[in-house]
């Protein structure tokens, strides 16, 4: 390794923000620079569908660190810079303009984009999907009491900003294809209490609906379902998922696959470049299987493990997912993610107060939904990682200590 190395990371959000400050941190004394496409320093990403997005709070909420942190670290901010190409030969990069930005290490920590609907109408102003700072405040000023809010898409993202636009006054409509709320994150009952809470806050849900078209002169009017079904609307956010965003990885000739795909060590298949974040595609040996995680927590705990194997520390990361989401009163909190399950054992009454539903399989917990009972994730995160037998009856009786609940 050079004397002064560069330490490069493209991308300014989550997980690249915590990587630079993670390699000061370390002890890194060469050169630290992040790349950023957006014009905002590093920043996290889930207030801009809660409390942001509702005015509550200005943009700076979602910065990491304050802006006075980067030059006393000296680390490097190109911001509002497009990379174009990684020439891994020579490990250099290519910006948009012709710069070119040597590096001796690099981590990929470029995210996401949004998945696009594909539907005639769909580039009509006001409509919106909500991913960056940017996007947020096209969509912020017009969500004022009375305006008509289409949402596509009945994931938690979507649910978040339907939430948000309701307290705000506005007349929402969410249209869903699937027949459950939030299908990939959550099990169909906690998909139905949701539906339910937001039905019962004036939310018009609809499931089973396919968008066909989107309708106006100018501007989005309607929105045009299955059936001919028509929905007015002055203004539509779209929130259909989310793409890994690894196409320089891929021109660069890295291993890509449903993300790109890197070790335990967040090593990618060019041993000087690392990648971290909603990108990477990762073995996780609490699961069993490869995953690519889009998760704040993901973003930070696996970026700050790819900074200290960059920094000459490695440490192996594979933390049990978990995902959380605040819409209205209620904060969801997700543990595990269980791709199959024979039992779900609610502890509590849903609509009745906090409440916990466990995923069993083969008498062993794998995944778990805390609704306003964030104490009883800690159980779950525990026995998920442990494998750990546990007695149904027992876990469903709240007048039971959950740690008097183990299989006998």
């Amino acid at each position: 390794m050079a004397s002064d190395p560069n330490f490069v990371i493209i991308g300014a959000g989550q997980a690249g923000g915590w990587a630079a400050a993670t390699l000061r941190a370390e002890g890194f004394a060469g050169r630290v620079v992040i790349i950023g496409a957006e014009s905002y320093p590093p920043h996290e990403r889930p207030p801009l569908s809660k409390g942001v997005l509702a005015g509550d709070a200005g943009i700076e909420k979602t910065f990491l660190r304050p802006s006075a942190f980067y030059g006393e670290k000296n680390i490097e901010l190109k911001l509002g810079a497009s990379v174009e190409g990684i020439d891994c030969k020579n490990q250099r990069l290519r910006l948009a303009g012709g710069e070119a930005v040597p590096y001796d290490s690099l981590l990929l920590a470029t995210g996401a984009r949004v998945r696009r609907l594909p539907v005639p109408g769909s580039d009509l102003a006001g409509v919106h999907y909500l991913r960056t700072i940017d996007d947020m405040l096209a969509i912020r000023p017009r969500l004022e009491p009375g305006c008509r809010v289409a949402v596509v898409g009945g994931g938690y993202i979507g649910l978040e900003v339907a939430a948000t636009a309701r307290k705000k006054g506005c007349d929402v409509t969410v249209l869903e294809m699937q027949d459950v709320a939030m299908p990939r994150v959550v099990a169909p009952e906690i998909g139905k209490f949701y539906v339910d809470v937001h039905r019962s806050r004036g939310v018009d849900v609809r499931l089973g609906v396919r968008v066909v078209r989107l309708e106006g002169k100018e501007r989005v009017e309607r929105v045009v379902a299955s059936g001919e079904t028509t929905i007015d609307a002055d203004l539509v956010v779209i929130g259909v998922g989310i793409l890994a965003d690894a196409d320089l990885a891929a021109t660069a000739g890295l291993a890509v696959e449903n993300g790109i795909v890197v070790d335990e060590f967040t090593r990618t298949s060019d041993p000087h470049i690392f990648a971290a974040g909603d990108v990477a595609n990762a073995w996780n040996p609490a699961l069993g299987r490869r995953v690519r995680l889009e998760s704040w927590q993901n973003a930070q705990n696996q970026a700050i493990a790819a900074a200290k194997t960059m920094a000459g520390k490695p440490v192996p990361y594979g933390e049990i997912p978990w995902f959380w989401s605040d819409q209205y009163d209620l904060n969801l909190q997700m543990v595990g993610m269980p791709e199959t399950w024979d039992a779900l054992i609610v502890r509590g009454a849903m609509g009745q107060g906090p409440f916990t539903a466990f995923y069993m399989k083969d008498g062993v917990v794998v995944g778990a939904n805390a609704v306003n009972n964030a104490r009883d994730i800690r159980f779950a995160r525990k026995w998920i990682a442990e494998k750990r037998r546990v007695d149904a009856d027992k876990l469903a009786d709240a007048a039971i200590p959950l740690k008097q609940t183990d299989a006998s």
